[in-house]
């Protein structure tokens, strides 16, 4: 069965925006997420759930931290969008070619990825190459 637009907002709004899905869900936890992280990747990060699966590791690489509010991500018509721009730290001595890029739920370590995807075309990351998504770059989509 489908999901209702609404059903895919309140969704998307819940995970991006920490906004409660009243009689459903809420974000009410102890310590809630306050960002989501945004990782590359060399490879596909696959169904293994961890952010470090192919995780690149260029020199100066670090996942970029997208806060969880509207001021990070605009939901509209079942699909989430980075409101900002995203830009990663400009490589360093080693580079790398980067193939997908994942969204998920740790600074660093195994964070657990929420979506992921292949992007249009590998970037070849290298000495001075500062990788960067402009806003509503990063979509997602609920069906």
């Amino acid at each position: 069965m489908a999901k209702s637009i609404t059903t895919c907002n309140n969704l998307l709004k819940l995970l991006f925006n920490a906004t409660a899905w009243a009689t459903i869900a809420d974000n009410a936890a102890a310590s809630p997420l306050t960002n989501l992280y945004i990782s590359l990747h060399t490879a596909d990060p696959g169904t293994g759930n961890s952010q470090q699966t192919n995780e690149t590791g260029y020199t100066n690489y670090t996942r970029v931290a997208v806060v969880r509010t509207n001021v990070g991500w605009t939901v509209a018509t079942n699909t989430a969008v980075n409101a900002a721009l995203v830009q990663f730290p400009q490589c360093g001595a080693t580079g790398a070619t980067l193939t997908f890029v994942a969204i998920g739920t740790a600074a660093s370590g195994a964070g657990n990825v929420l979506y992921s995807g292949a992007l249009n075309s590998a970037l070849t990351v290298a000495n001075g190459i500062q990788p960067q998504f402009s806003a509503s770059a990063l979509t997602v989509t609920e069906t």
